[in-house]
């Protein structure tokens, strides 16, 4: 049986949202933004090890106490400059421990509100899988495309989703769609396995499973791990 690894990468900055600390680990209902997405991976006991991907000069991860995840979870002290980067740089670290034919999960560390049911079905309609996918919502905003703060058209919505993550997929597939020379044009790992020619599976989200990006998005964050009982 395949077994199943997650990555979070959690290498970069978070200059958008400002703070004294990268923003993995400013804080949110108590704990750093980071022990979250840790807390909602680690919930699922399908996933053997996950590895959060640090900066290689990262001195704040060993602040704080992560015992409570045993030897499930392991810092990989191997990030890179971009987020790819830093995936590719996690796949490379473990290739001994995992098998070609296994899946990985890819978590950003800034979604703390990912949902055990969501998570569930992720990994319950891509375990036969030929490719893998990511969780989506179907858009429901009008979109438009604009020039110099002016709308030039509006945009078809109909077929149009919105990434999140956790996004899974095996070894051996995201390891080759993240060595291609054109990965560092890509924004998650779908778009990567895209470009090896293959159609990643779309699984519906959630919209409480929110990518924390401006300050106000940590209140938010906060009211609705209040409001799942998680704070």
């Amino acid at each position: 049986m395949p077994r199943h690894f997650a990555l979070i990468p959690a290498a970069g900055s978070g200059s958008r949202i400002g703070g004294a600390a990268p923003k993995q680990y400013l804080p949110l209902a108590g704990r750093p933004l980071l022990y979250h997405a840790i807390k909602r991976i680690c919930a699922a006991a399908e996933i053997d090890r996950v590895y959060v991907v640090l900066a290689p000069g990262d001195a704040d991860f060993g602040r704080y106490d992560w015992t409570e995840f045993g030897a499930r979870l392991k810092p990989a002290y191997c990030g890179g400059a971009t987020r790819a980067a830093s995936v590719l740089n996690g796949l490379e670290s473990v290739r001994d421990e995992a098998a070609g034919e296994d899946w990985v999960l890819v978590h950003d560390a800034a979604r703390p509100c990912l949902g055990a049911a969501e998570l569930a079905r992720l990994l319950a309609e891509l375990r036969d899988d030929e490719v893998g996918g990511l969780l989506a919502l179907p858009l429901a905003d009008t979109l438009k495309q604009a020039k110099d703060a002016r709308v030039e058209t509006t945009l078809p919505r109909d077929s149009l989703w919105r990434a999140q993550t956790p996004q899974m997929f095996r070894y051996a597939t995201l390891l080759a769609a993240l060595r291609a020379p054109s990965r560092t044009e890509v924004t998650d790992e779908a778009s990567a396995v895209e470009r090896l020619g293959l159609r990643p599976r779309l699984v519906t989200g959630s919209s409480a499973n929110i990518k924390v990006t401006f300050p106000e998005d940590l209140r938010l964050a906060a009211a609705i791990l209040e409001n799942m009982g998680t704070a």
